[in-house]
């Protein structure tokens, strides 16, 4: 192994343990939350953190359909947000 791979993966798990951390830390908003809002914000905030997860995930294993996999999470995270936000917002989603 050179150097180089050393530090790769030295960062790949530190990167795993602040993201993890950052995901704890958005479990407890939204435990904790102190109105809807902040909940919303932190399930949102809970899909990034899981992106995160999956790319590094990907780096770490080096096989590239994790990436697709990120896509693919991505648009569910940010339909989900939408229409969880549209709910509480008006009550229903259909309109």
């Amino acid at each position: 192994m050179s150097l180089a791979t050393d530090i790769l993966n030295w960062v790949l798990i530190a990167t795993f343990i602040v993201v993890a951390f950052s995901q704890i830390m958005a479990m407890l908003r939204l435990v904790k939350g102190p109105t809807v809002g902040d909940r919303i914000l932190a399930l949102d905030t809970m899909v990034v953190n899981a992106l995160g997860i999956i790319v590094l995930l990907g780096m770490w294993y080096g096989i590239g359909i994790y990436f697709e996999v990120t896509l693919l999470v991505a648009m569910l995270g940010f339909v989900s947000t939408v229409a969880y936000a549209k709910f509480v917002l008006r009550g229903d989603v259909i309109e």
